[in-house]
């Protein structure tokens, strides 16, 4: 694979995907500083980019070296407007934006009742207006990120793909599951397949993947040049470095971090929320990330119940700092706990509650 002007060297590509009210800059920079070579930035709303109400690009949330983190900078864009989806591109790029990337996948009906999103495989001649658009728009490449239809009855990925590659796309991420499917059932694999032999562009496969030997076996089944990895990532930040670094040297898989060094992220993590967010929108954002990495430290049910009980920052800190103590003490073995018992289940659109992202998860 010849990777594209300003991508990662990497062969397989492991990204982490965009994923809104999740991948802002805190994670981000968590997860790059674990080895993930590449990260998206949440979905961004084009005309709401325009009005500068996008957190996005705000340049707390920036990429390169001003952020603290490695990586390109790499921001999504949702909309259905070639014109407002060029401009916006445009804005991003201004921004200093590395790379730039499409959604085409989006289920959730807020934004399909837009237009956007996976509604824009209902309409291709549309897609192929937006496509040629933002890649003429800019000097950066440009990716697309995309179902595999509306729904069963019309599954267009390959059609969709060889338009995106005529507009002149970069790359290409299929999550495998069509609209009508949101996030039930399971992703299908081999439909992935037929995208990436329908074109020559690089294609990433995206769906249901929680562990190294799923990427493995994705990228068996796809013939895909990467993956990526979406709602496993939640509360595990290290998860797609470490699939990177096991698939590049040909490993086994990796126990996660000790519980000392899971609760020493947790603290970065909350630290970072409150630098980039203020104190009390920090906060609030932080609780469901708490929330998911308790789901695999021990007694972890009473932590997240006393960190939800935490009124503000410092009250925050001296919870997370008393479980710290207990989790440093505790036992070897339960350092060793299984990341994979705590695999989210499919996180429903329009779900608001602190585990659960409210809108795309890969």
């Amino acid at each position: 694979m010849t990777p594209s002007p300003a991508f990662p060297v990497s062969d397989p590509l492991i990204m982490l995907a965009p994923m809104a009210g999740v991948t802002d800059s805190p994670f981000r920079r968590l997860a790059h500083d674990y080895g993930c070579p590449l990260s998206w930035t949440e979905m961004v709303a084009s005309r709401e980019l325009l009005r500068e109400r996008a957190r996005g690009v705000d340049p707390r949330l920036g990429g390169g070296a001003a952020a603290g983190r490695a990586g390109p900078f790499a921001v999504q864009l949702a909309g259905c407007d070639p014109l407002i989806m060029a401009e916006a591109a445009r804005r991003v790029e201004g921004a200093g934006a590395e790379l730039i990337d499409i959604n085409m996948g989006c289920p959730v009906r807020k934004v399909v009742g837009g237009l956007g999103g996976s509604a824009l495989m209902r309409d291709l001649p549309l897609a192929a207006r937006i496509l040629e658009a933002v890649v003429g728009a800019v000097t950066l490449p440009v990716s697309l990120k995309m179902r595999l239809g509306w729904d069963d009855a019309s599954r267009n990925a390959v059609e969709l793909a060889r338009l995106a590659e005529s507009a002149g796309i970069s790359r290409l991420t299929v999550h495998g599951r069509t609209r009508a499917q949101m996030y039930d059932g399971r992703a299908d694999w081999p439909a992935i397949g037929l995208v990436k032999r329908a074109v020559s562009l690089p294609v990433i496969a995206n769906g249901d993947v929680t562990n190294l030997s799923e990427a493995r076996e994705i990228l068996a089944v796809t013939g895909a040049d990467g993956v990526m990895i979406g709602r496993a990532a939640l509360g595990a930040p290290w998860l797609p470095g470490a699939i990177a670094r096991a698939i590049a040297a040909g490993t086994r898989e990796t126990p996660p971090p000790a519980l000392a060094e899971r609760a020493a992220v947790m603290a970065a993590h909350l630290e970072g929320l409150l630098a980039c967010h203020g104190l009390e929108r920090g906060l609030k954002t932080s609780r469901k990330h708490m929330g998911w990495y308790a789901r695999t430290m021990p007694q972890g049910a009473d932590f997240r119940a006393a960190y939800m009980a935490a009124a503000d920052a410092g009250a925050a800190r001296r919870v997370l700092n008393h479980f710290t103590a207990l989790w440093q003490s505790a036992p070897p073995s339960a350092s060793q706990e299984s990341r994979q018992r705590a695999v989210l289940k499919n996180p429903t659109p329009e779900d608001t509650s602190p585990d659960r992202p409210r809108e795309e998860a890969a």
